[in-house]
């Protein structure tokens, strides 16, 4: 069973230090991809702008700045509020977004209790699928037994 970690927000665009513009968007959570965050964005398109990234940057970002290129987030205030800036880069453009911090601790929170850190690995399978893949299987003995002379037998070229 996988469960939805997911929270509606008002983020503000920053469009100049002394204005900006309201942004409903959408933190999604789900355990089965433990490492990843989704942001939605309804800007007034036909369909929202959806952004995803480690969710070890919301985790830190609340606490001291991190993250580089793409997605970078760190902690502010802003007018006596406490607020979690976002800057996105992308071919298309940069963003730079203020999210109320408690509203963020509080999702990240709920998410940190639904998949502890370090559990991750646990939820993907990965060592069961790579256990799979390397388990021989019957067919596997034509190649396991090598039908062709080494070089090093003698029996080449004879």
């Amino acid at each position: 069973m996988h469960t939805v970690v997911e929270r509606e927000l008002e983020l503000k665009l920053v469009l100049s230090p002394e204005r900006s513009i309201p942004v409903p968007a959408r933190l999604t959570y789900r355990t089965n991809d433990p490492y990843a965050v989704h942001m939605a964005f309804h800007i007034g398109s036909e369909s929202p702008v959806r952004w995803t990234f480690a969710r070890e940057l919301l985790v830190e970002g609340v606490f001291r700045p991190c993250g580089h290129g793409d997605v970078r987030v760190w902690p502010t205030k802003v007018n006596s509020r406490n607020v979690l800036c976002i800057a996105l880069t992308s071919p298309d453009g940069d963003a730079l977004l203020e999210a109320p911090t408690v509203a963020v601790s509080a999702w990240v929170e709920r998410t940190l209790r639904a998949v502890p850190p370090g559990s991750e690995p646990e939820l993907l399978g990965i060592d069961e699928g790579l256990s799979e893949l390397l388990t021989p299987t019957p067919g596997d003995d034509l190649f396991l037994n090598d039908p062709w002379p080494s070089d090093e037998t003698g029996e080449a070229g004879a």
